[in-house]
């Protein structure tokens, strides 16, 4: 998460179907993050991208790509390469010796002419049928102070020492193969983490685990989906939040909610299907808003960042414009990724950096356009589908198909 987006884990798609809740290293989010207008298109039951099936895809060559594009790709594509280089690919399509070379190559090509090196050094693969989907995610900005004073009340909090993965006597694994996580009572016994509606009413105030405190609880929960932001003081002092952890508890998109309640539509009465437009329902209608973000359990904690950017689930900085959050069952983390959508500003070269827990399947994007007033406008509004062409290294589908 790492940034992501608990867009995962956003935004429409996101609140509409699942949400970004942002990586967890953020492996998490971050990372939170589907467009509500369009409901997003059932996530695969196979498990990973060699199951599903990688094929030839178009020519490089035939893509067009723009120069300022690839330049920016290939500048986010060195960044990635000491990680790519080093682990575990979950999607099963490359291992850490592939990318040497490509990264090699990487390190002293002239951004001028970035467009030669994807065509030289990287083939085009096509997972399943290739039809992606695609929203978005940004870093929000909300009013927040380090020390709580007046009109500042909603707690940030770190992740609570008492939060733990269950011993494997004490409960089973997940589907993922990993120990749930949760907490022990006083009696020992492994119970589920408090959920938002337990939080929301003070269980984990007095523990000394606030990082810091927000003016507007609806801005914190979708700052939550989004997985990582800024707080802003009064004073103009900003503070760099990023995902530390998730509680636990599954994610429930509030868009998918509302629609289901005929609440999301053109018609008299309705909500646009947008963040803007869940954000407008719920201060419109506060009892039934905060009622509304509770059913969504998950919880999202949180640390503070240093240095350049929010941090992606590839452990690098996420880049507005270059980098797209995705499932690492499917896409190598680090790879190119080529997108040609029916949203021609998502249209291009991206490298995926991040993950979200919303962002599930193959060929299920979420695309990353940084800070500010009109980072948020495109991402609470990104709905896009087309057709997704991940760049591998050179050698691979000959590789995969000796198996």
């Amino acid at each position: 998460m790492p940034f992501r987006r608990l867009a995962a884990l956003f935004l429409i798609a996101l609140l509409a179907a699942c949400g970004r809740i942002i990586p967890q290293t953020r492996t998490p989010p971050p990372p939170v993050r589907p467009p509500l207008a369009v409901p997003a298109p059932p996530a695969t039951t196979l498990s990973s991208a060699l199951l599903l099936g990688a094929m030839a895809g178009p020519s490089i060559a035939s893509l067009g790509l723009a120069g300022d594009d690839a330049a920016s790709a290939l500048a986010s594509f060195r960044e990635s390469c000491p990680r790519v280089t080093t682990r575990t690919d979950l999607s099963g399509l490359t291992r850490p010796e592939d990318w040497k070379a490509a990264c090699s190559a990487a390190t002293n090509w002239p951004l001028g002419n970035a467009a030669a090196f994807f065509s030289t050094w990287l083939e085009p693969v096509r997972i399943g049928d290739g039809k992606a989907y695609a929203t978005g995610y940004y870093e929000p900005e909300i009013a927040g102070v380090r020390i709580r004073q007046p009109g500042f009340d909603v707690p940030v909090y770190r992740m609570p020492p008492d939060l733990v993965r269950a011993r494997a006597e004490d409960a089973p694994p997940t589907e993922k193969g990993n120990q749930p996580l949760g907490r022990y009572d006083e009696a020992g016994q492994f119970v589920p983490y408090y959920d938002r509606a337990q939080i929301d009413a003070g269980a984990l105030a007095g523990k000394g685990l606030e990082i810091g405190w927000a003016a507007d609880p609806v801005e914190l929960f979708f700052l939550q989906v989004q997985g990582s932001g800024r707080l802003r003081a009064p004073d103009g002092t900003v503070m760099r939040i990023g995902y530390a952890g998730q509680n636990g508890l599954s994610y429930t998109g509030i868009g998918g909610v509302m629609r289901a309640q005929g609440l999301i539509g053109d018609q008299p009465g309705q909500y646009p299907g947008s963040m803007q437009g869940i954000m407008q329902y719920i201060r419109e209608h506060p009892v039934e808003g905060r009622a509304l973000m509770e059913q969504n359990q998950s919880w999202v904690f949180f640390k503070e960042l240093n240095g350049e950017g929010p941090l992606g689930a590839l452990g690098v900085p996420v880049r507005a414009k270059s980098s797209v959050a995705t499932d690492p069952a499917y896409v190598p983390l680090g790879a190119p990724v080529w997108l040609s959508l029916d949203r021609s500003e998502a249209s291009g070269l991206w490298i995926a950096q991040d993950t979200g827990g919303a962002i599930k399947g193959a060929n299920r994007f979420d695309t990353f356009w940084g800070a500010g007033s009109a980072a948020r406008s495109t991402a609470g509004g990104m709905s896009g589908r087309g057709q997704a062409v991940l760049l591998l290294p050179k050698g691979t589908l000959a590789r995969l198909n000796k198996k």
